[in-house]
């Protein structure tokens, strides 16, 4: 681990790093809970049987992981830290409430999933009543949030840490994330009046703003 290899243990790198943890087993525990459940990952059903696209979908995964803690690496790398300041505690604020939306979000959508009477159905209610991907916006606060917190001791090359919310926000939005859910829910309710006024009436990503 970075913070251990650096031995400095500055409360940012502490603190920094040990919510890169927290994010990490929580969403390691949600995805093998949906499994055992599910018995598989519907993600890869069209590319599990083909093996270049599938190595394509992994490597793109550790590329996304290694930029999205990016910041956190930089700042373990670091010797001497600035000491922790209003900026720290706004980005730890900001990842907090993306973390409680995030992990909310997915228990409210996986229960919603194990009630057989909802089967067949999309879920409005908890907070995907204000927006249909409650959880990624989650996810970008809190690498904003990790990212605004590690930058106050940015210099030079290192603001190349700013490509973690940036890469997050992209391909959640643009490639992986959004994009395929919302061409998969209009596959399966396209014709259904109730999906087409949620999504006409409920934001896509941000709360309350379309």
């Amino acid at each position: 681990m970075s913070l251990q290899s650096n031995k400095s243990y500055h409360t940012r790198q502490s603190v920094n790093s040990g919510l890169v943890l927290t994010w990490a087993a929580r969403l390691g525990l949600f995805l093998f809970s949906r499994i055992l459940h599910d018995g598989k990952d519907s993600r890869f059903d069209k590319v599990r049987h083909k093996p270049g696209i599938f190595l394509f979908y992994w490597t793109i995964q550790g590329v996304w992981v290694l930029s999205t803690i990016l910041p956190v690496l930089i700042v373990n790398y670091k010797k001497d830290n600035r000491p922790v300041n209003q900026q720290d505690y706004l980005g730890w604020g900001l990842w907090g409430l993306g973390f409680f939306m995030e992990a909310v979000a997915d228990y409210q959508k996986s229960q919603f999933r194990k009630d057989p009477n909802n089967a067949g159905k999309f879920i409005t209610s908890g907070l995907w009543s204000i927006s249909r991907h409650p959880n990624y916006f989650g996810e970008i606060l809190m690498w904003l949030g990790i990212y605004i917190s590690s930058r106050s001791t940015f210099q030079g090359w290192e603001h190349i840490g700013a490509v973690s919310p940036i890469f997050v926000t992209f391909l959640l939005t643009k490639v992986s994330g959004i994009p395929l859910l919302e061409a998969a829910g209009m596959k399966k309710w396209g014709t259904d009046p109730a999906y087409i006024a949620y999504k006409k009436n409920t934001a896509c990503l941000i709360p309350f703003i379309w």
